[in-house]
Order: structure tokens, then C-alpha cells, then sequence
């Protein structure tokens, strides 16, 4: 349900009622439109007595407004409450004094509605524009047609209908092309009561989804100029703000760096001498250990150093065997004694006593 949904079931009228009165707050003519209402929800107001038909009617008439009945009704509670509600004034003018008794309390409970809703209560004076603008926002679904003298077609149906004698519009002296009616009564004819004349733009804007207004040639070749115009217009005026931003920028000094706030690091100058590059010297290799054989082992035993001068060097003999291709190694370790320090540099082997070897 829409805001406006929940807004008509609050009045406990038919539903057109409702919107009417919702579209007179928005309108500003909600004090005109809640005397319409409130007749069209109450009994009859007129007085028509056989024996005085005539005289009923040539007081009736004196209340007609022009183009609508819907004002119609509101002019005569209007005289009525300028009279002071009297009595008297209502059987002058052959108008039923209880009906507008009811509608004056049916008007009175609509009020305090609308106070509920938060609606103001406002009028618009003379311009009864709004009020028939209003009345055809909330009937366009009754909406007919002019297709001959006093006669209509229902825009929806096709249904033919004419205008009641009794009604303003029947005397008024020309037929307008569009109208809309409170309901239809069925007697010789379809007749349509309580009638207000319509302009057609007002159909297709306040009733889209039924109505629309057909273009003709001339109007659709002018609505398409229009257009082309207006395109046209919003590129000139986007190339001008383009070229006034070009120049701008063009005039505009250029920004300067940002300046760090972080303190300056003052590095020593590289000096691209020879001197001052540095040297890479090879690795040089570590010394290979050549594996001791029982001639080498005589001679070391025979030199001028003996096996104890060996011996103190720290030296790690491997000695072979005559078979190289058998799996079994004899290994000579060779350890200077506990009081001689070891005289080679970096030899982690474990010291042992001179003469304990092995073949």
C-alpha cells in the first residue's frame, strides 16, 4: 500500500471521495472540496415539489456555477452559511433544510479527520480552477467524450451518455469537449449527474495509465527542433566551460615540489680512483693431505727430525696397504706428546703418545 493508500482509509467515504480530498491539501483547496464532499456523501439537497417544479427550478438555477455542478453544490451551502444557517432561507429556495444539516455534520467529522492526518484546512478563493483540476484528478476513470449535441462517450467503454436536464452544464450554451460525472443513473437514457467540464491535458497528466495526448504533425516537427535546439545548446556550453578550464591552467603558475621535512643524510663523495677500490683476492685453497706410505713412513723415521719431530708437528698420516682394491684400511694417527704443543695452526686432532701406531 502506497502513503497516499494508507492516507484513504482513514476517511470513511468511497474511495474518489477520498483522493479528492488528499489532492485539495495538496492543491490548496481543501475548505471547497470538503463541502463538495460532504454533499456527495450526505442525502439530496434539493427541493423539488410537484406542485412548484417550476418555481424549484428557476430558484436552482440561481445558484448554478458555471461548467460544474460539483461547485454548484458548494455555492448553495455557501449562501446557507451566510444566512446563518437559517431554515427560513431553505424553504425560500426550495433546498432541503435536514440534508444540509447532514452535511454540515458529515463536514464537521471530516474535519476532525483531516486535523488528524495532519492536513490543513485552506481555501482558494476565486481561482475555482484548482477545485475542478482537483474533481478530475479523482473521476478521470468517468470521463466522457463529446461526440454530438449533448451527447457523450464514455472514454473507457465507449459507452454512450447524456447530460441531465437538471444539470449546469445542460443550459450552459456551448458543450465542452471533455467532462467527468459523479455516477450514472439509468432511465430513458444513460444519464450522467453531478457533471464537471474537463480540459484534456488535465486527463493525461493526473490519469497517465489511461490517457494520453496524440501529437500532430506540425507540433511533433516543432517538439523535435526543440530538442535538437536544446542539445545543442548544452554542447556549446560545455565547450566554453572546457576551454575557460584550458586557460586556467594555462595561467595558473606551476606548483612547487613538496618539501620534506625528514633532516638530510650527508653521505662521503665516492672517490672513482683505483686506489680507493677495493681488492678481491682469491680464496686460496685449503693444503690437500697426501695419504702415507711405508716408504715415506722410513724416511720420515730416518730424517734429521725422527719420528718425535713428526710426531710434534700434529700430523695425520694415511697409510695404505699393498692392496688398494681391498676394503680394509690401516690408519696411522700420529700425536705428539701431551708436554709438545701442537705446532700446526687450526689441527683439532686428539693428542696421542709418540710411538702408538698401526700398519
Amino acid at each position: 500500500m502506497t502513503a497516499v493508500g494508507r492516507k484513504m482509509v482513514e476517511f470513511p467515504l468511497d474511495p474518489p471521495l477520498s483522493r479528492m480530498l488528499i489532492m485539495s491539501d495538496e492543491m490548496g483547496c481543501s475548505s471547497e472540496v470538503l463541502t463538495i464532499v460532504s454533499c456527495l456523501s450526505g442525502p439530496p439537497i434539493w427541493n423539488r415539489p410537484r406542485e412548484s417544479e417550476q418555481q424549484a427550478d428557476q430558484a436552482r438555477e440561481k445558484f448554478f456555477v458555471g461548467e460544474s455542478d460539483h461547485l454548484t453544490l458548494w455555492n448553495v451551502y455557501d449562501q446557507w452559511k451566510r444566512s446563518d444557517f437559517s431554515q427560513a432561507w431553505c424553504a425560500q429556495n426550495f433546498v432541503h433544510y435536514k440534508g444540509l444539516i447532514k452535511v454540515r455534520e458529515v463536514r464537521s467529522q471530516l474535519i476532525d479527520i483531516m486535523k488528524q492526518q495532519k492536513m490543513r484546512i485552506s481555501s482558494c478563493g476565486t481561482d475555482q480552477d484548482l477545485v475542478r483540476k482537483c474533481i478530475c484528478g479523482s473521476y478521470f476513470h468517468h470521463a466522457a467524450k463529446l461526440k454530438g449535441i449533448g451527447e457523450y462517450v464514455n472514454m473507457r467503454t465507449g459507452m454512450p451518455c447524456h447530460l441531465h436536464p437538471t444539470s449546469a452544464l445542460f443550459g450552459l450554451g456551448y458543450t465542452p469537449d471533455y467532462i467527468v460525472y459523479h455516477e450514472l443513473v439509468m432511465t430513458t437514457k444513460e444519464y450522467m449527474q453531478i457533471v464537471t467540464s474537463v480540459d484534456g491535458l488535465w486527463l493525461a497528466e493526473l490519469g497517465p495509465m489511461f490517457f494520453s495526448v496524440k501529437e500532430s504533425y506540425t507540433q511533433r516537427i516543432r517538439r523535435k527542433q526543440l530538442e535538437k535546439e536544446a542539445t545543442a545548446s548544452i554542447i556549446r556550453q560545455e565547450a566554453a566551460q572546457q576551454a575557460e578550464r584550458k586557460e586556467k591552467e594555462a595561467v595558473r603558475p606551476p606548483v612547487p615540489p613538496p618539501i620534506d621535512s625528514r633532516p638530510a643524510t650527508h653521505l662521503p663523495p665516492i672517490d672513482p680512483s683505483p686506489a680507493h677500490r677495493p681488492i678481491s683476492r682469491p680464496s686460496t685453497p685449503a693444503p690437500s693431505r697426501r695419504p702415507i706410505t711405508p716408504h715415506s713412513l722410513s724416511r720420515m723415521c730416518s730424517s734429521r727430525w725422527g719420528w718425535a719431530g713428526w710426531a710434534g708437528r700434529g700430523i695425520q698420516a694415511e697409510v695404505m696397504t699393498a692392496t688398494p682394491r681391498q676394503s680394509s684400511e690401516h690408519v696411522v694417527e700420529v700425536g705428539a706428546p701431551d708436554a709438545t704443543p701442537s705446532r700446526m695452526a687450526g689441527s683439532e686432532t686428539p693428542r696421542r703418545t709418540p710411538h702408538r701406531f698401526g700398519l
